[in-house]
């Protein structure tokens, strides 16, 4: 069961900033143990104790060196917003940075307040060319890159083998960023597979992978909220590429479920990014089998192609608005005159999007399923409440085909039912209380793999507003028994699934395809040809069945004492509500 994503209480978010803050100095303090020091460095009036054979490098005097956190070596110093980094650096954390103490207050005073609108309500879905480097670049270079083909630009918010430090990814940058009309991919880099092919980054435990999953999203919300990216945003897991056996498959998607399940329960959207071989193809593998997946992919395959399919990909699978083509490995691009190492992507996804404090009345919530019980119904679960009367139950809007204002897109309007208990949105939000949950079951007149949105009602002021949206293969609303052929007509029950009294007009249809083989300027060609057999309509009441005969035309006659037995489909389709197919075979 898919868990209820809801925004991180304040103090979860400092308890986890403070036990990262002592796992910090305790990791380094186990990079220089006593007696490993080779030499003492001075800087800002401090003793530096640096281990035997690490280089120092004083970033005053290298301003444009990358602070390599993947690498042994002592920085002393505060990392230039220029410094030149490679797109694709990845490994342990190995590096001691020692800044002044003047940098590391400003850097605390630099933290949003608790009450400062976050960057990014519910996300922003974006279609067009993107770039990701291993260090945020600066303001400067951002405005250069305005001439450049992109607007969506990747930033690596944390993680146990994120190797460049960041000194320019701050809230205020967000900020400037997101309203520039940048669109950002908040990336982290945890714990990679068993047998990944990051030879010197941190691995993930078997025993110990879903604890591990959890753990790495809970802390990569709080690195996301420490620059502003707040509840509604995706963050996407780097998991590089790995050799695929039976164990490190299962560890793996066992740490992605677990990762993807607490960023929902936090709030958040789940993004994986990897390989289209390995991670990739591992998780496509898991559709349909109740493994909770990530709501968005981001596919590693350098094929140069500017689109987001992918041979490993289910072409129906996250296919609204949910893909990431990273189409081009690491090489250096130079717009406005900035040069800057990048990864080519092509994106058609979530991001974070435009920085204001609008939407603050706007509904909150979540759309946690979206599946079909039974033919012809749809079944929506998840919660939402309005800030401005939290206390009310939310009227709930769905869309069955798209988002609201696609062309395809059918309304249910299921009024204020959101008003259920939910003792989870109640722990989060006290001041709503726990009856903002929904739950209910509704018939559609579509079918098929369709696109599930779901809205929440603004109580003014404010605007409607998008919870999430999900995918789901609705069964036609007709059932067929008892189908059988006789003496030139198919005789079949036929009852219709829509609650009692609705009106349930269809027809049924016969169609046969057969080969032919025809010669054409002395060559013999085969062509395949479909014909009709017959076909009648019906009208039905919802709830009812009723018993019916199909008569061959004259031509299906005729073609079938020409051709023998034809393998032939018995087509029932309810206006609106798809189709269901019967194939049998009709002799003479």
């Amino acid at each position: 069961m898919e868990s209820r994503p809801l925004p991180l209480p304040p103090h979860r978010a400092a308890l986890l900033l403070a036990g990262l803050a002592l796992a910090l100095a305790c990791a380094l303090a186990a990079l220089a143990p006593a007696g490993a020091a080779a030499r003492t460095a001075h800087f800002d009036g401090r003793k530096v104790e640096v281990p035997k054979g690490w280089p120092v490098i004083r970033l005053a005097q290298h301003p444009r060196t990358c602070v390599r956190l993947d690498r042994r070596a002592v920085y002393l110093g505060v990392p230039s917003p220029n410094q030149s980094c490679p797109a694709e650096a990845i490994g342990r954390r190995r590096a001691i940075v020692v800044e002044p103490r003047a940098a590391r207050r400003a850097n605390r005073s630099a933290l949003p307040r608790a009450s400062r609108p976050l960057a990014s309500a519910s996300g922003a879905v974006f279609t067009g060319l993107g770039f990701d480097a291993c260090a945020a670049p600066s303001s400067k270079a951002m405005r250069a890159w305005e001439a450049s083909p992109y607007r969506a630009v990747g930033v690596y918010v944390g993680g146990a083998n994120r190797a460049c430090s960041q000194p320019n990814l701050t809230a205020s940058w967000v900020q400037a960023q997101t309203e520039a009309g940048w669109h950002l991919i908040p990336t982290y880099v945890g714990l990679q597979a068993p047998t990944s092919a990051c030879t010197s980054c941190a691995k993930l435990s078997a025993a110990k992978a879903r604890a591990q999953g959890a753990a790495a999203a809970a802390d990569a919300v709080a690195e996301a909220a420490s620059v502003a990216i707040g509840p509604g945003s995706p963050i996407y897991f780097d998991m590089e590429a790995y050799r695929q056996t039976a164990g490190a498959t299962a560890a793996t998607l066992s740490f992605l479920e677990a990762w993807t399940i607490e960023l929902h329960t936090l709030g958040y959207v789940s993004g994986v990014y990897s390989s289209s071989s390995s991670g990739i193809e591992d998780i496509a593998a898991r559709v349909g089998t109740g493994y909770v997946l990530p709501d968005q992919l981001w596919i590693a395959n350098w094929n140069g192609r500017q689109d987001t399919a992918d041979p490993n990909v289910p072409a129906g699978a996250w296919a609204l608005h949910q893909r990431i083509h990273q189409y081009r490995g690491g090489h250096s691009e130079t717009w406005g005159g900035v040069p800057i190492a990048i990864d080519n992507n092509y994106v058609d996804a979530s991001t974070v999007g435009t920085a204001t404090g609008a939407g603050a009345d706007d509904p909150v919530g979540w759309l946690d399923l979206a599946g079909t019980p039974h033919p012809g119904y749809l079944r929506v679960r998840g919660w939402a409440f309005d800030p401005n009367a939290p206390a009310d139950p939310v009227s709930i809007r769905i869309y069955v085909g798209g988002r609201a204002g696609s062309p395809r897109a059918v309304p249910y309007d299921l009024g204020p039912l959101a008003n259920r208990k939910r003792a989870d949105v109640a722990a989060v939000h006290p001041e709503a209380g726990s009856l903002h949950g929904f739950d209910v079951v509704i018939p559609v007149t579509q079918a098929g793999q369709q696109p599930v949105c779901a809205y929440g009602i603004d109580i003014e002021p404010g605007a409607d507003a998008l919870l999430a949206c999900k995918a789901a293969r609705i069964a036609p609303a007709l059932k067929l028994d008892h189908v059988r052929e006789k003496r030139g007509l198919v005789k079949l029950w036929v009852k219709c699934t829509w609650p009692e009294g609705t009106e349930c007009p269809g027809q049924l249809a016969l169609r046969t395809r057969f080969k032919v083989k025809q010669k054409r300027r002395g060559r013999v060609r085969t062509r395949v040809l479909t014909r009709s057999l017959g076909r009648r309509k019906f009208r039905l009441r919802g709830g009812r069945g009723h018993a019916f005969k199909v008569r061959l035309t004259p031509n299906g006659r005729r073609l079938l004492s020409q051709r023998g037995p034809l393998r032939t489909q018995l087509i029932a389709a309810v206006a609106g509500g798809g189709r269901r197919y019967h194939v049998m075979k009709l002799d003479r």
